[in-house]
């Protein structure tokens, strides 16, 4: 039996919110603080982006799938374009949704903008298939996303604030539940509005919970470098309530990029 990958595209593209400005770039005690670069968001988008000729490349996948026995995964390549501070970055990627046959691919785009106070805004659309197969449909959002300005949060080894929350809307995944969802009397629709906070613990790692519209995520991601190449991994448990789902799953992402 062929795995559902509606349980799948909220985990890649929470990989893809890994991705934040470089906080080693600001002066030490200025203002705004900008974000650390720990990953803010399990299933969730953040505004913030690749950008600057970034290439990224990553991998995820949930154990179980929901109403499955089975895990699954999916790959990610992307790249980022654009200055957000000076005007626009835009963010696309490739996913592989079948890491068995390799037959089945999407992609997303993600266009934002850094607003200067250690906000920023954006808007995208996910899971636009490029081949047959997929058993979810696009799906389109805006997001806000914020690193906290205030002095008791802030990081002085880092530069960066600790805490940052996002707050968006959408359609799609964000809103629409599944077949399974539906027959086991779950209902249709969630709230298609969704958010994420993280919190920087012990100087080494985020603490995240996010809401994706249909139900509620918790786990932990960190940013490391070996040698000059950042890595960023995240791991969590999803559906933690009864809103969706056949019970909670874990799920994990992983990650480097490089600059061009």
């Amino acid at each position: 039996m062929k795995l559902s990958n509606r349980g799948l595209i909220p985990v890649i593209f929470g990989l893809l919110a890994m991705q934040s400005p470089r906080s080693e770039a600001v002066t030490p005690g200025s203002v705004p603080f900008m974000p650390n670069n720990h990953g803010k968001s399990i299933t969730t988008p953040t505004a913030w982006g690749a950008s600057n000729n970034v290439v990224f490349v990553g991998a995820g996948g949930t154990s179980p799938s929901p109403y499955y026995h089975s895990s699954d995964g999916a790959a990610v390549v992307g790249f980022g374009v654009g200055d957000p501070v000076k005007n626009l970055a835009l963010t696309c990627t490739l996913i592989s949704i079948d890491l068995t046959q390799w037959q089945e691919y999407s992609s997303a785009f993600h266009l934002y903008r850094d607003l200067g106070d250690g906000g920023a805004v954006g808007a995208g659309v996910e899971n636009v298939m490029l081949t047959s197969g997929g058993d979810s449909g696009k799906s389109l959002y805006v997001v806000y996303s914020r690193g906290v300005q205030n002095e008791k949060y802030f990081n002085k080894n880092t530069n960066a604030t600790k805490l940052h929350y996002s707050v968006g809307a959408g359609t799609g995944r964000f809103g629409e539940k599944s077949p399974e969802d539906i027959a086991s009397g779950k209902g249709k629709n969630g709230t298609y509005v969704f958010g994420n906070i993280s919190y920087e613990i012990a100087d080494s790692f985020n603490l995240i919970t996010d809401w994706n519209g249909l139900n509620l995520n918790a786990g932990v991601s960190k940013s490391f470098s070996i040698g000059t190449i950042p890595f960023s991994l995240s791991f969590g448990v999803a559906d933690l309530t009864k809103n969706s789902g056949d019970g909670s799953r874990f799920v994990f992402a992983g990650g480097y990029g490089f600059k061009l």
